[in-house]
């Protein structure tokens, strides 16, 4: 194996084990909230005092998804991503940036191509169905 290749999946193993487990998948997300912090459509949709919180919900979510611990569920129940995005202004700019940030934050990982491919489609396709607007004007 390469270096930046990441892990190769061995049959039953989870995609969570297979690209390196919670290191990875909050090394992710810490590179993906570097990116909103200074994303002006972005940016204010997360309050300061709850960005580490947000770091966390979001770690959590992708490692139980991906078949990693079950944290996210235990502290927070069905993860309902539809409705806990309703009162943000979700329209197709925001979904973009978002994307553009996680694609980046992907990027770097430096997981196998495959591994890639097969996060960011899920990931591309989740942001897809958080638009819940296609305003321009963030609501009040």
């Amino acid at each position: 194996m390469s270096v930046g290749a990441g892990p190769v999946a061995d049959e039953g193993q989870s995609f969570f084990d297979a690209v390196g487990g919670h290191p990875t998948f909050a090394r992710i997300v810490v590179r993906f909230y570097e990116g909103v912090r200074d994303d002006d459509i972005l940016r204010p949709m997360y309050p300061e005092h709850d960005m580490e919180g947000a770091v966390q919900r979001l770690t959590m979510f992708l490692e139980q998804y991906w078949g990693g611990p079950g944290t996210y569920s235990e502290q927070r129940g069905h993860p309902r991503l539809r409705m806990r995005h309703q009162p943000f202004h979700v329209n197709p700019e925001a979904r973009d940036r978002w994307i553009l940030h996680m694609r980046a934050a992907v990027s770097e990982a430096g997981l196998a191509p495959l591994h890639t491919a097969t996060l960011m489609d899920y990931l591309e396709r989740a942001a897809h169905s958080m638009v819940n607007t296609f305003d321009e004007t963030p609501r009040p």
